[in-house]
């Protein structure tokens, strides 16, 4: 399911759209293989705080689709009673010694009189995001869409969702190529669905690949860089100069953090750099920063829209610690446009423009005035002005 996405969709999901799909769609999770390449039984592996089996089972479960369907065959003697605790049914593929696609046709054999689209996900890529599978049910449109495939950055991933017609066609398939040959068949009526969820594409054959996997659990609500341009991507044009400022201020936050890491600071850089990048993903809108939040909660980056939801206002501390949601206010208001500026440069336009409205004038001062009280705690950490800070030299 790895080739290359043609005419993605980009748009982004509405609030309520699609909610009866949610609960008339089947999900079949392949888990009948040896895990061979694993050197240990993939299903039952630890992946944070729960088994890669449960966790599958959960992202589903988490998105509204209510019939799970775990397609079993070797040790499946294991992992019966596991299915039984979490409710889901078993569906016992003998012939699975055979190949994957051996458990598309069981698990297909069971809803091939059904009307509901259904997913199919092999147990070793569970890492996709909930927003991704809501995105597709949300997307799918009865009777006119074969597949919905989900795409990250232009690649197709799993999993793909398929119309309920197609099951008993994918039970009679002879052809080459397993699953990707069959759906080839509806290729016309396919579409590609932009995602920004990198982790579509994330599965775990091999030992490296389940360690990796297990470092990306543990920020899971944190995007990568490649996340984040997706997202903006989905969001705005290209060339928006809204994406420009996020860079620029994204750059400015890694300049500060890298320096207050050298005092005794353990900033988190990566959760800083998506904050950055991802601030204004919702400038349209009003009350921004709180849209924004929003909409990044959705995406499953909560730890991002933490940050996001205070960078217009925020109340600076009093001690002398320098928070993130601090130093990204403050990188924020020491660029304009794409360039760094001082405070005074930066506010200047706006105190002359709205000395005659008090009320604004007062939200513009406060603004002013938790910027320089948060420089004046990182400017007395570092041991140097802000213009040094600033400059790229």
């Amino acid at each position: 399911m790895d080739s290359n996405a043609s005419g993605a969709s980009e748009h982004v999901p509405e609030s309520g759209k699609g909610t009866d799909m949610t609960h008339t769609s089947t999900t079949l999770i392949l888990s009948a293989g040896f895990s061979s390449r694993m050197g240990d039984f993939k299903p039952l592996l630890p992946l944070g705080g729960m088994t890669v089996l449960e966790r599958s089972v959960s992202l589903f479960r988490s998105a509204g689709v209510e019939d799970i369907r775990v397609v079993i065959g070797h040790r499946a003697e294991e992992l019966q009673p596991l299915l039984t605790h979490l409710g889901v049914r078993g569906i016992l593929n003998p012939r699975y010694r055979e190949g994957m696609f051996t458990s598309v046709v069981a698990g297909a054999e069971t809803i091939a009189d059904g009307r509901a689209p259904f997913f199919v996900i092999p147990v070793d890529i569970p890492l996709v995001r909930t927003a991704t599978i809501r995105h597709l049910l949300e997307e799918y449109e009865e009777g006119r869409d074969d597949v919905l495939y989900p795409a990250f950055q232009g690649v197709r991933g799993h999993p793909p969702l398929i119309a309920a017609r197609h099951a008993r066609e994918i039970v009679k398939w002879r052809g080459n190529d397993g699953l990707r040959g069959a759906l080839g068949q509806w290729e016309d009526g396919s579409r590609s669905i932009a995602v920004s969820d990198g982790h579509i594409l994330n599965d775990m054959d091999t030992p490296e690949a389940y360690a990796g996997l297990l470092e990306k659990v543990t920020r899971y609500e944190i995007p990568t860089e490649a996340e984040c341009m997706a997202l903006l991507e989905m969001l705005l044009p290209a060339d928006s100069p809204i994406i420009r400022h996020g860079r620029a201020v994204a750059d400015l936050a890694l300049t500060m953090a890298g320096r207050l890491n050298r005092h005794d600071y353990d900033l988190d850089t990566r959760l800083l750099e998506a904050a950055g990048l991802l601030h204004d993903l919702a400038r349209a809108e009003a009350d921004h920063a709180q849209a924004g939040a929003r909409l990044l909660r959705e995406a499953g980056f909560g730890a991002v829209a933490e940050l996001v939801a205070s960078h217009m206002d925020i109340t600076p501390g009093t001690g002398v610690r320098i928070t993130p949601h601090e130093l990204l206010y403050l990188a924020d208001k020491l660029v304009q446009g794409d360039r760094r500026v001082t405070l005074s440069e930066r506010f200047r336009v706006a105190l002359e423009r709205h000395g005659h409205d008090p009320a604004i004038l007062k939200n513009v001062t406060n603004r002013l005035h938790a910027a320089l009280s948060i420089q004046t705690r990182l400017e007395a950490t570092l041991g140097c002005p802000m213009a040094e800070v600033i400059s790229r030299q």
